[in-house]
């Protein structure tokens, strides 16, 4: 039986779990632009802009990878901008019964899906996120019976049950972290690589102008506007930190310069964010650097 598998505005990469298993020719996929998701709390112009050049290139290659898509625009005057009426509605066109989604990032939009049969009478399938390295199992049964709950010791047990930088039992190197080494002052003459800069194209300068006219009372400006959009370009963003920026990272990571605002960070993490980008594939990036001799 066919059946609608929305994706949230963060959920944006073919193998994330609502995916999966996803019948190609019969499954339809929903993603909703809705205002009200962008402005329950008031987020940075540039982020939401951000998020909505994303979605629509999204859109773009789920049509070109064979999916069947529906997608509900900002300002398409028949959007409700409630995420659940917009499910139904989709649900009602197709002639669908049931809908798989992806655990959202939030509880409170867990809770609001989890209404969804009560409400509108549809089957509702919630898989667990498949972009963490620590399920909730994971950290349930570390977490039990501690007394304190202390992001070292849960750091140290992340990369011995992934074998990250590990020689045998033990951390590669004889330490655990080298934050005591990590905070030397900038130096004079340092030079800072410019940062990963992706020019808006269409798209993106269509959103721009959309979050300008709808969201006037949100703060920040639009421009510049550099983020990747895609996951081919939040690889290339992620492929030119290891390349220029890794092997000082450590060194100079809380350090600040006037005028410098990006340092040696890897700007990465709003991908990971979004979907485009696993933390695995961040670390397996890191860790062949480091076996190459490009990273200390």
């Amino acid at each position: 039986m066919a059946k609608l598998r929305f994706l949230f505005h963060d959920h944006l990469n073919l193998s994330v779990a609502s995916l999966v298993s996803c019948d190609q020719k019969n499954d339809v996929v929903l993603l909703c632009e809705s205002k009200i998701e962008f402005s329950r709390v008031k987020h940075h112009r540039k982020k939401i802009a951000f998020w909505l050049s994303s979605m629509r290139h999204f859109h773009e290659e789920l049509l070109q990878a064979g999916y069947r898509v529906d997608y509900v625009m900002l300002d398409d005057p028949k959007n409700s901008h409630d995420l659940l009426q917009e499910i139904s509605a989709c649900a009602k066109r197709h002639h669908l019964q049931e809908v798989v989604v992806m655990q959202p990032s939030d509880y409170q939009t867990q809770e609001m899906l989890l209404s969804l049969p009560k409400k509108h009478d549809l089957a509702l399938e919630m898989l667990p996120d498949n972009r963490f390295l620590a399920t909730d199992a994971f950290f349930s049964t570390w977490a039990t019976g501690k007394k304190q709950l202390r992001m070292e010791f849960f750091y140290r047990e992340m990369r011995k049950s992934h074998d990250i930088l590990m020689d045998g039992s033990e951390p590669v190197g004889g330490k655990w972290n080298y934050d005591s080494e990590n905070r030397k002052p900038p130096k004079s003459g340092l030079t800072i690589p410019p940062t990963y800069d992706n020019p808006p194209d269409v798209i993106s300068s269509a959103a721009c102008k959309l979050v300008e006219k709808l969201f006037p009372d949100h703060f920040g400006d639009l421009s510049p506007f550099y983020f990747a959009v895609t996951r081919q370009q939040a690889v290339d963003a992620l492929a030119l930190f290891i390349r220029e920026r890794l092997e000082n990272f450590g060194d100079y990571q809380d350090a600040m310069i006037e005028g410098e605002p990006w340092m040696y960070h890897s700007h990465i993490g709003f991908y990971i964010n979004i979907g485009f980008l696993h933390p695995r594939e961040c670390i397996e990036a890191a860790e062949m650097a480091y076996q190459k001799g490009r990273a200390p």
